[in-house]
Order: structure tokens, then C-alpha cells, then sequence
């Protein structure tokens, strides 16, 4: 999995003291960091685990010595190593000398520990995209889109595959796998998260199964604006006991701090109309498998349910639409009005360039809806105040060429997407 390493060594670590790399467990934080690093400290290793927090208290700078960059693995088990490295980079004075992982955001940093800020870059690392697991040829290049490329590619790949794809996920061991022990890596993921990683990052006892129903609630909610009082309710549903809304936003927190749980925040565009643009974030889990893990479903399930398979490749395509637009040096939003016009994905990048993106899973009604949407929206954006958008785009699970339609909207699978 080398997609992320240019930019840590050739960017990050060119410009910055130390680079954070964060994300969830299993995604090979510390294998990526491992091959820029010229020395190793695992914070995590069983027989020094302790040694290494008394150390961290007493004599933090010792565990910092060594040949650069030092990788720091899993870091947080002992929080006061992060001002102990924005200390020591500020002494040395020179650039890239530490990589940090970790799989959690430490309570310490959101509160009373120094951001880092001009001393510490940071680096969100998610699951594999299709491109990086070979599961996409890249033929149809996200940033050649934004140039004003042409495009061109062919793709045969089956709903089948999609289906096996969602389910299976970006976890780096599951590629390559068999489809049984591949499908297994999610099953496995989740079922630590609800039995220890959403009650070990805050030290804070969270209860198994109220932790499974939030998740399955949320993943019903994939691809919505629904509150989370929407999810509270769900949750409750056909049980007698409670969950009271500041334990929600505990549950919540807690997901959002291990990285199971990522958002798409709206985008607020100039329009020429008065149209109110709805803010409330899209809901989606940082990978699809989590999802369908949740719901205890399979590929073949997902097949019998088109519906519930179009959100969950909703969700595919954001998590990959977002590796993308990362490197890209751009962000990932949604957008929704008061009028219902949406648009599913909308990548901006830093030098004000954007692209509409909707996304179906195929077919000829579903592209020419989302055709129409893409039309709509491009319409009513004031042209005057902020750019056209660079392209409009209907990423699809099923589409057997990529192409640009007569009226100007491109067409392409996301198995033939890249970056």
C-alpha cells in the first residue's frame, strides 16, 4: 500500500518537523510509516508498554532519540509524547524528524495539549481505494478531469464484484484473500470496535450491545441528512430500555475519535437564487464494510436489495472520491436545498476548482437522473461570484464505457477511476 508514502516523504516531512498519520486499526499506519522511518519505537508492544508510559512521564525526550525519522507508533498510549515531540522539534529546528500513527485522538489533544500548529502536519490515512487494491485501472484520472481531459475506458466488471467489494471492503489484509476469509477481516474489525476500541479511547465502559444497535442504526442512515435524534430513536425501537441523548453523543464521539464514522460536512456554493442550502452533514461510515458488517449482511444479500446496495456503494465511492480529492490537495462535501435538489459528492480543491459528482449504480434512467440533477444544480450556481464547476461527473457501479455526453456530463464505474 504505497499510495499515501510520496506524500509523506515527499511532502509532509519536507516541510514540517513531524508528520501525524492517523486512521483506523488495520489500515498499515505503522507498515506505511515503517519505510520512510530510519528508526522504530512501538509504544505498544506488550513487554514495554509500561516502561514506556513511566519513561514518557519521567523522561519523555529519552524515548525520542534515534536516527530520523523516528516513527513513534500508537503514540497516544502516552499523550505527553506529543508535546515532548513539538518540544524537541522545535529545539532541532529542522524538518522531518518524527512520524507519529495512531488509531485514536486522545481527549488530551482536543482539550489542554498545544496543537502543534506550524510544527505538526497531519496525515488522515483510510482504508484502501479500489485504485490502490487493483480493483480499479485508474483509466479515468480525477485529476485529469479537473484539467479538462478526455476520457476513455472500458470496464466489464460485474454487480457481482461491486457486491463483493462493499462487503469486503479496503482493509489491506483482506486483498488478495479468498472471498470467505476476505469477507471475515470487516466482521472482525467491527466486532473489536464494539467490544473494546469504542470504550478503550476514552477509558469510558460502553455497553456491547447498545453499541452494536447504534451501528446498524447508523447504517441504515447512510447517504442522509438524518439527525441524530433520528438514530437515537431507531435505536430504541422494539426495546424497552433507554439511551439518553447525551450518551449518544458520547457512542458518537467515541466512533469519531477510533475513525469508524466520517461524515460529509454540506457545501455552501453562491447561487443566484435564495434557495436555503440545508447544513446538516451526510452520514456515512469510513468503509462500506463496516456497514454491511453491522447489518450482518453479505454480497448475496446486497444483490436481493438493490436499494440498500445503492447506498452502501454510496459509501464506496465517497470513501475513494475522498483518498482521491486528499491527494489532490482538495476536500470532499455534499450538497442538499430546501427545494430537494442534491448532489451526492462535490470535490474543491484549494485553488477554488470543483466537480459535481452524483452517484448510481447503472443504468440508463439512473444516469440520465443524475444527469439532470448535475444540470440543475450547475444552473443555479452565480457564475459571477465563484467559478464554473471544472466537471460533472455520474460515477456508476455498472457502466461498460467511460464517456462525455453530448450535453457535457461524463460518465464512468468507479472501478475505472483514479486519482
Amino acid at each position: 500500500m504505497d499510495f499515501y508514502l510520496p506524500r509523506i516523504a515527499d511532502t509532509l516531512l519536507e516541510a514540517k518537523g513531524a508528520v501525524l498519520i492517523q486512521g483506523p486499526q488495520m489500515v498499515w499506519k505503522d507498515h506505511d510509516g515503517k519505510k520512510t522511518a530510519n528508526s522504530v519505537l512501538e509504544m505498544d508492544r506488550p513487554d514495554m508498554t509500561k516502561q514506556y508510559q513511566d519513561m514518557a512521564e519521567l523522561s519523555p525526550l529519552r524515548l525520542l532519540e534515534g536516527d530520523t525519522p523516528r516513527l513513534i507508533d500508537e503514540w497516544q498510549i502516552a499523550p505527553n509524547l506529543w508535546n515532548a515531540v513539538r518540544y524537541e522539534v522545535d529545539r532541532r529546528d529542522t524538518f522531518g524528524q518524527f512520524i507519529l500513527t495512531g488509531s485514536a485522538v486522545p481527549a488530551e489533544i482536543d482539550a489542554s495539549m498545544h496543537t502543534g500548529t506550524g510544527r505538526i502536519s497531519r496525515l488522515y490515512m483510510r482504508t484502501m481505494s479500489l485504485y490502490e487494491s487493483k480493483d480499479s485501472r485508474g483509466e479515468v484520472s480525477l485529476g485529469d478531469l479537473f484539467k479538462g481531459g478526455h476520457i476513455s475506458a472500458e470496464d466489464d466488471t460485474r454487480l457481482e464484484k461491486i457486491a463483493f467489494l462493499l462487503c469486503r471492503g479496503g482493509w489491506p489484509k483482506a486483498v488478495g484473500l479468498d472471498e470467505r476469509p476476505a469477507l471475515f477481516q470487516a466482521v472482525d474489525y467491527f466486532d473489536a470496535i464494539v467490544s473494546t476500541d469504542i470504550s478503550r479511547v476514552d477509558s469510558t465502559r460502553r455497553d456491547k450491545k447498545k453499541a452494536k444497535r447504534l451501528l446498524r442504526s447508523y447504517a441504515r442512515t447512510i447517504g442522509t441528512q438524518s439527525s441524530l435524534e433520528t438514530i437515537r430513536r431507531d435505536m430504541l425501537a422494539n426495546h424497552s430500555d433507554t439511551f439518553d441523548a447525551s450518551t449518544l453523543y458520547s457512542y458518537i464521539d467515541a466512533l469519531t475519535k477510533i475513525f469508524v464514522i466520517e461524515d460529509a460536512p454540506a457545501w455552501n456554493p453562491n447561487v443566484r437564487s435564495k434557495t436555503a442550502i440545508r447544513t446538516t452533514d451526510t452520514r456515512y461510515f469510513t468503509d462500506p464494510s463496516i456497514a454491511t458488517a453491522a447489518l450482518g449482511i453479505g454480497p448475496a444479500d446486497l444483490l436481493d436489495d438493490l436499494k440498500t446496495m445503492g447506498f452502501m456503494f454510496e459509501n464506496l465511492c465517497i470513501r475513494d472520491l475522498r483518498i482521491y480529492a486528499d491527494y489532490l490537495d482538495g476536500a470532499l462535501y455534499h450538497y442538499r436545498d430546501k427545494n430537494g435538489l442534491e448532489c451526492d459528492a462535490v470535490i474543491h480543491l484549494r485553488n477554488g476548482s470543483y466537480g459535481l459528482i452524483e452517484i448510481k449504480l447503472g443504468g440508463d434512467s439512473a444516469i440520465e437522473e443524475g444527469a439532470e440533477n448535475l444540470k440543475r444544480l450547475a444552473s443555479i450556481i452565480d457564475t459571477k461570484k465563484m467559478k464554473a464547476p471544472s466537471f460533472m461527473l455520474v460515477l456508476c457501479a455498472r457502466a461498460p464505457f467511460a464517456y462525455k455526453r453530448k450535453d457535457g456530463i461524463h460518465v464512468a464505474s468507479i472501478t475505472s477511476l483514479g486519482p
